[in-house]
C-alpha cells in the first residue's frame, strides 16, 4: 500500500467523521414529520393505585396522576446511565432511565423548532436562540422534558435506542415517585401536569408503559461515523506499518 493511499484513506475518513458528526442530530423538516406530531398529549385523571416497583434492588413507590399519551419529536436527551451523571447515582434512581425533551403541536407544524437550540442536563431540558423571531415563533407550551421511568428492561433499551431526530409515541401516566433506603423515604419527584408551565426546565415524570420509535433519523450519517472512524484507525495502523522511507 502506497503513502499517498494511506494518507488519502486518514483525510478522506477524517472529513467523513467531521461530516458525520456535525449531520448526526440534524432535526428532520417539518414535511418529514408523521402527521400525528400535529396532536397535543392526551392525559385524564385516573384512580390508580399507587403501586411499589424495584429496580436494582431500590423500591420505588409510584403514584399515577394521569394517563398519558404523546407523539413527538425528541430535540435532546440524557440517558442517566451516563458516566457524568453523578445527581442520579447519588438519589439511587434507577427507575428514570432517561430524558426526552420532545416538541410537537404547533412548534412541528410551522416549523418553529429547527431555529430553537437544544440541550440537557442531568435534570432539565434548556432552549435557547439568538434570534427573537424565532422566540416569539416557538410556543412554549409544546415543548417539554419528560423523566421516562419504568421497571421494564425491554422498554428501558427501546428508549436507551432513541437518538436526537427520532420520532415517537409513548404511552403511560404522570406519577410521582419516591425513593425508598433502608425502608425509609429519601426522596420524592413531582411530576408536572400542564404544559405551560414549562419555561426551560418544568418537566413530566412518565412512567412508561408502552414505547414505539415511529421513525428514525440520521441513521444513516451515524453509521458512516463508524465506519469512517474505524477506517481512520485503519489507516493510522497501516501508516505506523509502511517501512521508513529516509528523505533524499
Amino acid at each position: 500500500m502506497s503513502r499517498s493511499l494511506v494518507k488519502f484513506v486518514l483525510l478522506a475518513s477524517l472529513a467523513l467523521m467531521a461530516v458525520a458528526f456535525w449531520r448526526k442530530d440534524a432535526l428532520p423538516r417539518p414535511g418529514e414529520l408523521r402527521s400525528e406530531l400535529h396532536q397535543d398529549p392526551q392525559q385524564a385523571a385516573v384512580g390508580e393505585r399507587p403501586v411499589d416497583i424495584t429496580v436494582r434492588g431500590v423500591t420505588y413507590a409510584i403514584r399515577p396522576r394521569y394517563s398519558y399519551d404523546l407523539y413527538g419529536l425528541v430535540v435532546s436527551m440524557h440517558d442517566s446511565d451516563t458516566w457524568w451523571d453523578q445527581a442520579h447515582r447519588e438519589w439511587n434512581d434507577h427507575v428514570n432511565v432517561v430524558d426526552l425533551c420532545v416538541v410537537w403541536g404547533a412548534n412541528v407544524r410551522r416549523d418553529a423548532y429547527r431555529a430553537i437550540s437544544f440541550s440537557n442536563n442531568e435534570w432539565e431540558c434548556h432552549w435557547s436562540t439568538g434570534s427573537r423571531e424565532a422566540w416569539q415563533a416557538f410556543d412554549q407550551s409544546a415543548v417539554a422534558n419528560n423523566h421516562m421511568v419504568t421497571d421494564d428492561p425491554h422498554i428501558a433499551r427501546r428508549m436507551r435506542d432513541v437518538r436526537v431526530g427520532d420520532q415517537v409515541r409513548f404511552r403511560g401516566y404522570l406519577v410521582d415517585y419516591t425513593t425508598y433506603k433502608n425502608g425509609a423515604a429519601a426522596g420524592t419527584r413531582v411530576s408536572s401536569t400542564v404544559r405551560n408551565d414549562t419555561g426551560n426546565g418544568a418537566c413530566e415524570v412518565v412512567y412508561v408503559k408502552d414505547f414505539e420509535i415511529l421513525r428514525a433519523t440520521n441513521r444513516h450519517w451515524r453509521i458512516l461515523g463508524k465506519v469512517a472512524f474505524w477506517a481512520f484507525i485503519a489507516g493510522l495502523l497501516a501508516w505506523i506499518a509502511l517501512p521508513y522511507r529516509p528523505r533524499d
